[in-house]
């Protein structure tokens, strides 16, 4: 017999949500493989089961190709999520998601550590490399 989950159906529209754009500067060093590491101490969204407020230290660490994130835009960007629903999961792989198409870098990752909650705490960090073009 499969248990229906409580949660059935809260998180279905994730993943075509429509969130703020992140704007994108153009690197001058496209020709060096360096890293870029952000760290939003202060981010906040809501659980979609109660609409208590969840915590977390947001770390994104990325190699540009040809752009780097404009950081203002990126601040409007993780504001956006303080009034959403939204599982842990979900939160770092929308993050993922959304930097990749902003900015195509050749790898970032996206972990996010979140404070605890009924005695767990949760980490969950997702990554991303680009394919080489085949020549």
């Amino acid at each position: 017999m499969k248990r229906r989950s409580s949660y059935e159906g809260l998180q279905e529209h994730i993943r075509g949500l429509k969130t703020p754009d992140i704007e994108v500067w153009k690197n001058q060093y496209p020709d060096r493989e360096y890293t870029i590491h952000l760290e939003v101490p202060e981010f906040t969204c809501l659980c979609p089961k109660t609409g208590l407020p969840d915590f977390a230290l947001i770390h994104i660490r990325y190699i540009p190709d040809k752009w780097c994130i404009e950081l203002k835009s990126f601040k409007r960007y993780i504001l956006f999520y303080r009034q959403l629903g939204i599982f842990h999961e979900h939160v770092v792989n929308r993050i993922l998601e959304d930097f990749i198409k902003a900015s195509r870098p050749r790898w970032a990752q996206v972990m996010g550590e979140f404070n605890i909650r009924g005695g767990i705490r949760t980490t969950v960090t997702c990554e991303y490399k680009r394919k080489e073009k085949k020549r």
